[in-house]
């Protein structure tokens, strides 16, 4: 809980591609809850993002904001680390006030998805040796992170979802696994990248196959064998769900 009463902030950072925008969609249905997509990210792609009734234009204006609003409500966002906002390593508030949670994917699959959307995708875009820094960051500033596998999600959404609920103090609401498909405004800025979420109406896999894989292209492999000793450090400490 936050140190300003009984509302929290709550964050959910997760490399590209690990089905995010799939568990914000379900924070959506939370009347509740005033839940952000990826704030941080819009600030470093598009210079400045909605937080609430503001516009908000730099990390650390953004950290002030969110922390503000908290203190009148619960607060949820939700960002991905193929950006980088290295403004967060030196505000420990922030680290240690906010409850943190990592969703986790497994880079063999999030590397083809990411690289059919952008051929020359870059090793840091895979985000999750810097995932591993932001969860570092929050255990050094006494936090105290939750990581969770999306593979559980999409397999064990119900389960998954409680078991955060519980983690979080936030109350469970079976309701918010179902909503009505089609886009929404919080994901205006990246919309090409939500196609699937825009069109869902619920959790669950969707099986995909791609040309390059780590297996037939040597640069997606390179990326992988960089990025996997982080997300298995990660995995390892990951909030395990019961059926």
């Amino acid at each position: 809980m936050s140190a300003t009463g009984d509302h929290s902030l709550l964050a959910l950072w997760s490399a590209p591609r690990s089905r995010s925008t799939v568990f914000f969609r379900t924070m959506l249905e939370r009347p509740d809850v005033l839940s952000l997509h990826e704030p941080f990210c819009n600030i470093v792609n598009d210079g400045s993002t909605r937080a609430g009734d503001r516009t908000v234009e730099s990390a650390d204006d953004l950290m002030d904001v969110l922390l503000d609003l908290s203190g009148h409500r619960t607060v949820f966002f939700k960002d991905t680390t193929d950006c980088q906002y290295d403004a967060v390593f030196a505000r420990q508030d922030f680290l240690k006030r906010v409850r943190h949670t990592f969703l986790l994917r497994n880079p063999r699959e999030i590397i083809p998805s990411f690289a059919a959307l952008k051929p020359d995708m870059a090793l840091h875009e895979v985000g999750i040796e810097y995932l591993h820094r932001i969860h570092q960051a929050v255990l050094e500033a006494g936090g105290q992170p939750i990581v969770l596998d999306s593979d559980d999600f999409v397999d064990r959404p119900e389960s998954t979802l409680r078991a955060y609920c519980a983690a979080v103090g936030l109350p469970y609401r079976e309701d918010t696994l179902h909503w009505q498909p089609g886009d929404r405004a919080e994901w205006r800025q990246s919309a090409s990248w939500h196609a699937d979420v825009s069109a869902s109406s619920t959790v669950r896999r969707r099986p995909r196959a791609y040309a390059r894989t780590i297996d037939n292209d040597p640069l997606l492999r390179r990326l992988h064998e960089h990025h996997l000793p982080f997300y298995e450090q990660l995995w390892e400490q990951r909030l395990r769900i019961g059926t």
